[in-house]
């Protein structure tokens, strides 16, 4: 089994990219985020027609989250439950694999902006709600991959320059404790499982040159204890970074047995 997160920065704009990546890459998951797209708008009839199922939780212009699947998923669910919430930033199904029922989650979770702001007291705010989720879905499901654009970079390996980000957003200890959070929950971190030594990122700022590789590893694969032992590959594609207006985020990608 393979799945893929990619946060795309706009369907509309990136929606060759997906496809040609799909067709490339023929992942069973890939979950996107930042579709910026209404549910209308979405485009299940293009994904069907080249057999994919594709389900979507979007609002116009920012935000949205989709799980595109070759196999059809089962129980949708959308957002926090218990929690209001005006942004689209999580959608969740069941895949079956050869007999085994796995909970995907595609998240999109904010970005904070600085950590004296409004949006970071949403973000913690956010943040507090999915651990609850996560706790409560750890109950009745054994198997959950969950997916998405964290905006947090776990550990100083992650971030191309952490001193210069002290006291800022997606490294703050604040955010980095609710990572840990997550994952004392039952949940591993898949690409640093198998690369521990590794410094590789998945976003990079739009107005720094690629070249420079001043990045930051914000997107991740996270998955129940209960699959390591089928956990194979986990790994960053930089190709799609690379093309004619690329996301600013390269899909990261985790391989099961």
């Amino acid at each position: 089994m393979k799945i893929a997160s990619w946060n795309v920065n706009s369907l509309n704009v990136r929606f060759p990219h997906v496809i040609e990546w799909l067709n490339k890459n023929q992942p069973d998951i890939l979950c996107l985020q930042e579709t910026k797209q209404d549910n209308d708008k979405f485009p299940h009839s293009d994904f069907k027609s080249l057999d994919w199922y594709s389900y979507h939780n979007g609002q116009k212009t920012y935000n949205g989250v989709s799980i595109i699947s070759k196999k059809p998923l089962t129980d949708i669910s959308l957002n926090i439950d218990g929690f209001e919430d005006i942004q689209s930033r999580l959608i969740a199904g069941t895949y079956e694999d050869k007999n085994k029922k796995i909970r995907i989650i595609s998240a999109y979770i904010p970005n904070g902006q600085s950590l004296d702001s409004d949006k970071f007291v949403y973000k913690k705010n956010w943040l507090m709600h999915f651990c609850k989720l996560l706790k409560s879905l750890k109950k009745d499901y054994e198997n959950i991959i969950l997916t998405g654009d964290f905006n947090i970079a776990p550990e100083d390996i992650d971030c191309h320059d952490p001193v210069i980000w002290i006291g800022k957003n997606l490294v703050s200890d604040i955010e980095r404790d609710y990572f840990q959070k997550i994952l004392k929950l039952g949940f591993t971190d898949s690409f640093r499982y198998l690369n521990p030594d590794s410094i590789e990122f998945s976003w990079w700022d739009y107005r720094i040159p690629l070249k420079r590789n001043l990045g930051m590893r914000i997107d991740h694969i996270l998955t129940t204890d209960s699959l390591l032992e089928n956990l194979k590959k986990a790994y960053i594609d930089k190709q799609p970074r690379t093309i004619e207006r690329p996301s600013d985020h390269a899909p990261v990608i985790s391989e099961f047995s």
